[in-house]
């Protein structure tokens, strides 16, 4: 499974604080704030966080392999030249959202029509959340939640 943390801005609420720093690693009870996604998405069988990053993607990813490698799972890049909001990110980030498997063994889209994430399995359903929420969000039961429903999206 992956999840989608959602960067993009630039944090200007929190200045002077992101003026050398990305929001996200922003420290709060002694960890960055982005760790505590991390943590959370780790203990529901994340495999591969994507974040979707508008300003210093090179600093927030260099301060992040460290994290990689405490939790275990892969941490991918995928770069706005300019914040697209909320939607827009998961769009480009597609070809990381995909799962790699399905990938190459999906038909390609029709001529006509353009297939976006055919969510089919649980490795083709991801999480996308906010960069700067620090909470306990119940991510196992939504998860289960979404399981039991099979709706195309669950929003909590």
């Amino acid at each position: 499974m992956k999840a989608l943390i959602l960067v993009g801005g630039y944090g200007t609420r929190l200045r002077p604080l992101t003026l050398s720093v990305p929001k996200p690693l922003i420290n709060f009870c002694n960890r960055s704030i982005v760790e505590y996604q991390i943590a959370s998405f780790k203990k529901v069988g994340v495999k591969h966080l994507i974040l979707a990053v508008a300003y210093q993607p090179e600093a927030l990813m260099e301060a992040l392999r460290d994290l990689e490698k405490k939790y275990a799972l892969k941490i991918s890049c995928s770069k706005e030249d300019d914040p697209l909001g909320t939607a827009g990110p998961v769009r480009l980030a597609e070809k990381l959202l995909r799962d790699e498997d399905a990938e190459k063994s999906s038909p390609q889209p029709s001529a006509g029509g353009r297939r976006f994430l055919d969510i089919k399995t649980d490795t083709d359903c991801f999480f996308v959340c906010n960069s700067d929420i620090i909470c306990s969000f119940p991510l196992e039961e939504m998860w289960k939640f979404h399981k039991k429903t099979g709706a195309e999206a669950t929003i909590l």
